[in-house]
């Protein structure tokens, strides 16, 4: 998560996470949602391999060494490098499936959100413009294209990206929360609140702590602390409320606040 001071740092890694649109977290930040609004995970599977996960990927990379280019075959030996933690032969494979199939938008738009669940956004990039160029690309691939871009610091083009998803699916909670916080990365806090508010004031929203948390943040960035504390008490208990607001404060007194949240670990 962010690093920095203090014990309790909810807000900031809410910010990153949500707007990289990615899983939750560890900790207490999953407390605030159960039902996180992102279109992925950044979560790796548990480094705990069977004999048989071994033996499962010695017979799979037999067959890829003689089959290169099948797509099943590729997706399950690229998930079974992955099981037994060895992830840089994981990327490699996925890249390779998607050069020999550079015009299968659905395996583009696949393969690019594994990339950035494994943390190669500047690589999935690459797979996932692939598939945003197809007819049939859809809004969690566009969306999934702005978390990229996001990670990579590119925010203007991040947020085309979650515009085009929007228009693909109006009024995608998931999609106005990263949105706004693209925003809140640059900076730029009243465009942030103002999507935010008009998240929060769609029907069911009240289920989604997350999305009011982000607003809390984005209020605390702007000064308003008391504001920012009424908002973050309808979710948080008092301690963590009152502990977030003061390592907001002093992260904020700091001349290089914009940088470590950009730079910061999202999760």
């Amino acid at each position: 998560m962010v690093s920095g001071i203090g014990k309790f740092k909810v807000w900031p890694a809410l910010l990153l996470v949500s707007a990289l649109a990615l899983g939750a977290c560890q900790g207490k930040q999953a407390k605030l949602d159960a039902d996180p609004l992102q279109t992925g995970s950044t979560s790796k599977i548990a480094a705990d391999p069977s004999k048989g996960s071994f033996v499962r990927t010695t017979e799979l990379s037999q067959k890829w060494a003689a089959d290169q280019g099948n797509v099943p075959l590729g997706l399950e030996y690229a998930a079974n490098l992955e099981k037994i933690g060895q992830t840089e032969d994981q990327v490699g494979v996925l890249k390779s499936l998607a050069a020999a199939h550079p015009e299968d938008g659905a395996l583009q738009s696949k393969i690019g959100k594994q990339l950035l669940t494994a943390g190669r956004s500047g690589e999935a990039i690459e797979m996932l413009e692939r598939a945003s160029r197809s007819p049939n690309a859809d809004w969690k691939t566009l969306s999934a294209l702005g978390s990229a871009y996001d990670q990579q610091g590119s925010h203007s083009l991040a947020r085309d990206s979650y515009k085009a998803a929007l228009a693909k699916n109006p009024g995608e909670l998931s999609v106005e929360n990263n949105l706004a916080m693209s925003f809140a990365l640059e900076g730029k806090l009243p465009e942030a609140e103002k999507i935010l508010r008009g998240a929060i004031a769609q029907p069911g929203v009240a289920a989604q702590p997350r999305i009011r948390q982000n607003l809390a943040l984005v209020v605390g960035l702007s000064g308003r602390f008391d504001e920012a504390r009424k908002i973050a008490s309808e979710d948080l208990p008092p301690d963590e409320v009152e502990a977030n607001l003061a390592y907001l404060q002093q992260m904020m007194a700091q001349p290089n606040t914009w940088k470590q949240l950009s730079n910061s670990d999202p999760g």
